[in-house]
C-alpha cells in the first residue's frame, strides 16, 4: 500500500494536505508543526477513532485531544493505491460521533469498495490489527520499546514456529484448549456441569426424603389442631348465649336512661323559652365584659396620673413680672451698674478744691490772708463736694448689689435666664397635665353615659351575673339535648346487638374468656393456616422436584456420563502436553529468526559495534558488544543505544509482519549520533526501495545528511505545510 495525498481538519489541522512521495519521504518541521498530529491522523484514518475511551487527568482521549481548533467538524480524507487500485477513503463526523461516517471509493470512478468498511479497513489494507501496526510499523520515540499485544504475540508466534502465519499450530492449540475448556474450565465446562448436576440431583433426592417425612408430621398435627378449633367454637357459642341473655337487661336500662334524659330536657328547653336568644346572651356578655376591661383600664390611668407640676420659687427681685421682662430687666441693670462703676464721679470737685488749698497757701505766704482765708473756704467745700459725689455713687451701686444680692453684674442676667427657663417649663409642664387630665375626664364622661346605656340602675357586676346565668342555662339546655340523644343512641345501638343466639351443640367445660377464646381461635386458625401451606409448599416442592423413581434413573446416567467425560479429558491433557511439546521444539529452532535481523539492522546502525543480540519471550533485548564477554539488557545502555535496539527489532518484527505497509517513524531518529543516524538513515533508503517511509523530525540534519550523500531527498517547507 502507498498513500499519495492526505487532507485533515484534526486538531490544529484545519483543511491542511500533506503531499507524499514513494520511498523514503523525509519530512522535517519545528516543534507544534503537527507532526504528531499526522502520525495520529494517519492512524485514525485507518482504524478510526477510539469514541468509549475517557480522559483522565494525566491523559485526554483522541477524540478531544484531537477535536479541531476551529470548532469545525472532524473529517478527513486519504488517497492510496493498494493492489494496483487508486482507492479514497473519507472519514467525517457523524452527529456527536468524531469520524463516524465512513466511505471508500475507487478514485476515479467514484464506485464504491465494499470490501473496505470502517471496522475492517486498517486491517484489510495493512493486514495486521491497529495494536499490531502499532508495534510493527508505527515507530514513535516515546513508544521505541516493544511491548506484550496478544495479537503481536500470536502473529509473531505463527511465524516462528510455523515459518508463515498460517496459523495452524496456534490453532490446534487454541482448540485443544478450547476442548479442555469444554470439559473443565475451572467451575465451568461439561464436567463440572456434569459433576454440579449430580451433586444438585443428589441434594434434590435428599430433599424429597426429607420432605415426604415433615408432610406427614404435618398432616398429623393439623388433625390435632381441627379437633381443638372445633372445641373452642362450642364454648364460643355458649358464651354468646350467655351474653345475648345479659344484653336483653342491658337494653331496658339504656331505654330508662334516655327517658330519663328526655324529662331534663324538657324541663331546661321551658326556663329557656322565657330567656333572650343566646346569641343576644353571648353579645350582651361580651360588651359588659369589654366595658368592664375600659372602665377598669380609665381608673388605672386615673391612679397612674401624676400630680400637678409645683409652680417654681420667684425671687423678690423678679416678682410680678414675666420671663422676658426679667431678662431685659437685667440685662439694663447690669449695663447701668457697669456704666456707674466705670464713672469718674466728684473727680472735678477734688481738683477745683486742690487749686483752691494751693492758692490759699500761696496767699498766706504773700501776707493776703483775706483772700488766703476765702481761697481756703473755697478749696475745703469744693472737696466737700466731691466726697458727696462719690457717696452718692457707692449709695447707687450698693442699692443694685442689695436688690440681686451679688456685686457680679454677669450673674444677674444668668439668674433672670435661670427664672425664665424655669418659668418656661413650668408652663409647659402644667399645659400637659391639663390636657392628660381633661382627656381622661372625657373618657370617664362617656364610659359612665355607656354604663348608664348597659346596666341603667344595676351595677355592671350585678348585670354580668344576670346575662352570665342565662348563658349558663342555655348551654345546659345543650348539654342536656346532647345527652338525650347520645342515651338514644346508646338504645337503639344496644337494641340492634342484642340478637338471640342459639344454644351450644355439646356440653362446654372450658373456662376461657371471650377474648381469651378469640385469641385462641385466632391464634388456631392462623396455625392451621400455616400448616396448611407449608403442606402444600411442601407438596408443591416435591411435585417440582420430580417422581422419586425418574430422579433414582437420571442419577444413574449422570455417573455413566461422568465418567465418559473425565476419560476425554484426560485424553486432551495428553494431546495438549505432546503439542506444545512440539511447539517448544520448533520455537527452539526458528525463534532466533527475528532476533537475528535485528542483530544485523542493530550492528549496522552502531557500526559493527553490538555483534550479538538476543529476543525474550516478552520482547526484552540483551546485547552484547564485541569487546564485551556478557550481553547486557537495556538498562545498562544509554537512550541513545537503547533507542537503536529497539529500532532493530521494530524494523525486524515490521519486515515480517506488515512488509508491504507504509513504514511510519515519528522523531525516532532524535536520540542518535551523527554517524548513527546516518547509517539508520541508510537503512531506512533501503526499506523506502521496498515499501513508503514517513519519517518525521523536528530536526533538519536527517535531510542534510541524505542531500549530502545524493541519495533520495525529501524535505517539506514549514510555512507550505507539503513536500
Amino acid at each position: 500500500m502507498r498513500i499519495y495525498e492526505m487532507t485533515a481538519t484534526f486538531g490544529k489541522l484545519e483543511h491542511e494536505t500533506l503531499t507524499l512521495k514513494p520511498g523514503l519521504n523525509i519530512l522535517h518541521a519545528p516543534n507544534e508543526w503537527g507532526k504528531s498530529t499526522w502520525c495520529a491522523f494517519l492512524m485514525a484514518m485507518l482504524y478510526g477513532l477510539d469514541t468509549r475511551a475517557k480522559s483522565t487527568k494525566a491523559v485526554l482521549a483522541d477524540k478531544e485531544h484531537y477535536a479541531p481548533w476551529s470548532g469545525s467538524p472532524m473529517a478527513g480524507r486519504m488517497d492510496l493505491e493498494w493492489n494496483g487500485r487508486d482507492i479514497t477513503i473519507e472519514r467525517r463526523t457523524k452527529g456527536r460521533v468524531p469520524l463516524g461516517e465512513f466511505q471508500a471509493y475507487e478514485t476515479a470512478t467514484g464506485l464504491a469498495v465494499p470490501e473496505l468498511t470502517a471496522a475492517n479497513c486498517g486491517q484489510t489494507l495493512l493486514g495486521v490489527e491497529q495494536s499490531v501496526f502499532r508495534r510493527a510499523g508505527f515507530i514513535r520515540l516515546s513508544d521505541l520499546p516493544v511491548t506484550q499485544d496478544e495479537a503481536l504475540r500470536r502473529r509473531l508466534n505463527a511465524l516462528v514456529t510455523t515459518g508463515d502465519e498460517s496459523g495452524d499450530g496456534e490453532r490446534l492449540a487454541k482448540e485443544l484448549r478450547d476442548l479442555k475448556n469444554r470439559c473443565r474450565y475451572n467451575r465451568t465446562g461439561l464436567l463440572p456441569q456434569a459433576e454440579a448436576e449430580r451433586d444438585a440431583l443428589e441434594e434434590t433426592i435428599q430433599e424429597r426424603e426429607v420432605l415426604e417425612i415433615q408432610s406427614k408430621k404435618l398432616k398429623t398435627r393439623l388433625g390435632e389442631v381441627k379437633s381443638w378449633t372445633r372445641q373452642l367454637e362450642n364454648h364460643k357459642t355458649a358464651l354468646a348465649f350467655a351474653d345475648a341473655e345479659a344484653d336483653a337487661g342491658r337494653v331496658a336500662e339504656a331505654r330508662d336512661a334516655w327517658e330519663q334524659a328526655e324529662r331534663q330536657l324538657g324541663a331546661l328547653e321551658t326556663a329557656c323559652a322565657r330567656l333572650p336568644a343566646p346569641e343576644e346572651t353571648d353579645r350582651k356578655i361580651a360588651e359588659l365584659k369589654e366595658f368592664g376591661e375600659q372602665w377598669n383600664s380609665a381608673q388605672m390611668e386615673a391612679q397612674m396620673l401624676p400630680q400637678p407640676p409645683e409652680p417654681p420659687q420667684v425671687p423678690e427681685v423678679f416678682r410680678e413680672k414675666d420671663g422676658e421682662n426679667v431678662l431685659k430687666m437685667a440685662r439694663e441693670d447690669a449695663q447701668r451698674y457697669q456704666e456707674l462703676a466705670k464713672a469718674k464721679t466728684g473727680w472735678m470737685w477734688f481738683l477745683l478744691g486742690g487749686i483752691a488749698l494751693a492758692g490759699a497757701a500761696g496767699l498766706a505766704l504773700g501776707t493776703e490772708f483775706l483772700f488766703a482765708g476765702l481761697a481756703l473756704a473755697a478749696g475745703l467745700v469744693l472737696l466737700a463736694l466731691g466726697q458727696g459725689k462719690r457717696r452718692e455713687k457707692g449709695r447707687k451701686l450698693a442699692q443694685f448689689e442689695e436688690k440681686y444680692g451679688s456685686r457680679a453684674p454677669e450673674d444677674w442676667e444668668a439668674m433672670a435666664r435661670r427664672f425664665s427657663e424655669e418659668q418656661s417649663a413650668y408652663a409647659l409642664a402644667r399645659a400637659e397635665y391639663l390636657t392628660s387630665r381633661g382627656n381622661l375626664d372625657s373618657r370617664m364622661e362617656a364610659l359612665r353615659k355607656r354604663r348608664d346605656a348597659l346596666c341603667g340602675a344595676q351595677s355592671v357586676e350585678k348585670m354580668l351575673e344576670f346575662w352570665q346565668k342565662a348563658a349558663q342555662l342555655w348551654e345546659d339546655c345543650h348539654d342536656a339535648r346532647r345527652e338525650a340523644q347520645r342515651a338514644e343512641r346508646h338504645f337503639r345501638d344496644l337494641q340492634a346487638m342484642a340478637k338471640p343466639a342459639k344454644q351450644p351443640e355439646m356440653p362446654d367445660d372450658l373456662t376461657y374468656s371471650a377474648s381469651e377464646t378469640a385469641r385462641l381461635l385466632s391464634d388456631a386458625a392462623a396455625e392451621q393456616q400455616r400448616l396448611l401451606s407449608r403442606l402444600g409448599q411442601y407438596q408443591g416442592r416435591m411435585e417440582a422436584l420430580g417422581d422419586g423413581a425418574e430422579l433414582e434413573k437420571r442419577r444413574v446416567q449422570l455417573n455413566v456420563r461422568i465418567a465418559k467425560l473425565e476419560d476425554i479429558y484426560a485424553a486432551l491433557n495428553v494431546a495438549q502436553e505432546t503439542l506444545t511439546e512440539a511447539r517448544m521444539e520448533l520455537q527452539r529452532r526458528f525463534a532466533p529468526r527475528i532476533a537475528k535481523r535485528a542483530q544485523e539492522l542493530l550492528e549496522a546502525m552502531t557500526g559493527g559495534r553490538y555483534d550479538r543480540l538476543t529476543l525474550g519471550e516478552d520482547f526484552s533485548l540483551r546485547a552484547g558488544a564485541g569487546e564485551e564477554d556478557t550481553l547486557r539488557d537495556a538498562l545498562w545502555r544509554s537512550d541513545g543505544t537503547v533507542d537503536q535496539l529497539y529500532l532493530a527489532l521494530r524494523l525486524a518484527v515490521s519486515e515480517e509482519l506488515t512488509p508491504e505497509a507504509p513504514l511510519v517513524l515519528d522523531d525516532a531518529l532524535v536520540r542518535f549520533d551523527d554517524r548513527r543516524m546516518k547509517a539508520a538513515l541508510d537503512i531506512l533508503a533501503e526499506e523506502g526501495k521496498k515499501r513508503q517511509v514517513l519519517l518525521f523530525s523536528c530536526q533538519s540534519r536527517e535531510e542534510q545528511a541524505l542531500r549530502t550523500g545524493n541519495e533520495t531527498k525529501t524535505g517539506i517547507d514549514p510555512e507550505r505545510k507539503e513536500i
